[in-house]
């Protein structure tokens, strides 16, 4: 055992993991933080696939990482840069006749009049729901027996923003929660492309297809990103992983020892709670807090052991939904595409493949029974037009988002990577025809790639299907929805932890909060 004693360690150096230590650190907790990989940052990286050609490994858009962490951690000072923002979004027809959903509206040739006015309306009805979702996901869930002080004041802050809903919206609310993304879709447009991009961001990196109960949840946190600030999604100047070392430096300039190609085998416990973490080669480092940022099955299976807690948490566990469904497509480019009907400056925006909810819904079919889709559906960025730094003068780099692509590949990814990828291009060559002759090097990384390379458990980015019953009180599972795990001193900070995923950063000012308010946890040393 070593000498070093923290007054908390955290597990795991992506982004909730470096926003829990930081506001751990300007708390006064001596932190030390813990990555396997050589580099910070988790799923929001920056790396380089092909010589010369770098993307944003996993992660690829921006557009939900709350304004108050972004400020508390001065980012913008330790280098965080966003090369273009608030981004349309054009839902790709194979003839050119697009749509564009834009932060002022739709537009579209063949979309009518009363479709873009209903889009306004329902537009803002989303954001009053998304507000709402937004105001709970920015403090603990609230416990709904024995309140303190702290979850009264949230019950009634939650209660009062329904009540400012209004009825009509209220009951909407409460009946759309319940039903699917599809018939919401059908009830107010007529136009197939829009109902196809909107269900996209209903169903991207979950395993859900339209007509899927949760979908419409799943839609509204994704919209979060509207309440705060984001009219489009954004792209950081050098890739994901811009963002993640002016996290690392808002980090240790808070006072948070870091250290990379560390692999932590176990979380050590004993009857009293945790007392520590032991690295590969038998370091043990004491510590009384001990802040998971892995995904809650990594924690409690591998880390923890389930030999350590009650069999009614082994078996939520085990029972806790996270298998991934998207793909990542890298391309090295040696010019741009040509796709029909887009000039220079709309391929510099975010291009969806998703044809129609009913097409959407047969590429999740397939999910269903472990195939990869025939006509996947794609979440598409050409980052090198807003930022020169990831591709050599005169070349590019497109990166796409591919779903449907089950973690369990019935036939087994190792044989059907290569014909996934050439599906995946064959699919955007529908759209840009020249886009092969253009091609110097791709790169696929199916769920079990991400799994690897990231530590994703599932290859799931969100750390765990975002549904009713996996959210709030829910989130990871009932029990253990206020960071605090049923072993004292283990706290989640990742995306298993409410609010849930996407690059926000709140469940790990959260955590960090609700450890500051249980426990002093000065230093001894």
């Amino acid at each position: 055992m070593t000498d070093a004693h923290y007054d908390a360690v955290v597990v795991g150096g992506g982004h909730n993991g470096l926003v829990c230590g930081a506001y751990l650190a300007k708390a006064g907790r001596k932190v030390l933080l813990l990555e396997r990989r050589a580099e910070v940052g988790g799923a929001a990286v920056t790396r380089e696939f092909a010589d010369g050609f770098s993307v944003s490994a996993c992660a690829q858009w921006l557009q939900q990482l709350h304004p108050d962490v972004e400020s508390d951690l001065k980012l913008s000072r330790h280098g965080l840069e966003l090369a273009a923002r608030d981004l349309d979004t054009i839902a790709l027809a194979q003839d050119g006749a697009h749509v564009t959903i834009a932060a002022n509206g739709v537009s579209g040739a063949a979309l009518s009049d009363r479709d873009a006015e209903r889009y306004a309306r329902f537009s803002r009805q989303m954001f009053k729901f998304a507000r709402l979702l937004a105001r709970v996901s920015e403090r603990r869930v609230p416990q709904l027996t024995e309140a303190g002080w702290r979850d009264r004041i949230a019950m009634l802050s939650l209660a009062l923003g329904m009540k400012r809903l209004g009825r009509a919206d209220m009951r909407d609310l409460l009946r759309i929660g319940l039903i699917n993304i599809y018939d919401v879709m059908e009830e107010h447009f007529d136009n197939d492309l829009l109902k196809g991009a909107l269900s996209l961001d209903a169903t991207l990196g979950t395993h859900l297809g339209p007509r899927s109960p949760n979908s419409v949840i799943s839609f509204l946190h994704r919209r979060m990103g509207e309440v705060f600030g984001y009219r489009g999604p954004a792209l950081v100047r050098g890739g994901m992983g811009g963002l993640s070392q002016a996290l690392a430096a808002a980090a240790s300039a808070c006072g948070v020892e870091i250290r990379t190609e560390v692999q932590v085998t176990s979380i050590d416990a004993a009857a009293d709670g945790v007392s520590g973490i032991t690295l590969a080669g038998g370091e043990r480092i004491r510590a009384p807090i001990v802040v998971s940022n892995a995904d809650p099955k990594t924690t409690f299976e591998i880390l923890l052991g389930l030999a350590n807690v009650e069999a009614g948490v082994a078996r939520r566990v085990h029972n806790y939904r996270m298998q991934g469904n998207v793909a990542k497509l890298h391309l090295a480019l040696d010019g741009l595409p040509d796709f029909v009907g887009l000039d220079e400056s709309q391929l510099g925006q975010r291009l969806v493949v998703a044809p129609g909810m009913d097409a959407m819904e047969l590429a999740f079919n397939a999910a269903k029974y472990g195939e990869y889709s025939p006509n996947p559906v794609l979440d598409i960025s050409i980052p090198s037009l807003s930022d020169d730094s990831l591709a050599p003068a005169g070349s590019h780099v497109l990166t796409a988002l591919v779903q449907y692509a089950p973690y369990s590949l019935k036939a087994g990814w190792e044989t059907g990577k290569e014909a996934f990828t050439q599906l995946a291009i064959e699919t955007l060559k529908r759209y840009a025809p020249n886009l092969r002759e253009t091609i110097i090097a791709s790169e696929l990384l199916t769920p079990v790639d991400l799994e690897r390379e990231f530590h994703l458990g599932g290859g799931h980015w969100h750390h765990g299907e975002i549904g009713l019953d996996q959210l709030l009180v829910a989130r990871p599972f009932p029990g253990a929805s206020r960071y605090a795990m049923p072993v004292p001193g283990l706290f989640l900070c990742g995306a298993g932890a409410h609010p849930g995923g996407g690059v926000m950063g709140l469940a790990g000012r959260n955590a960090a909060r609700e450890i500051i308010a249980h426990k002093p946890g000065k230093s001894r040393t």
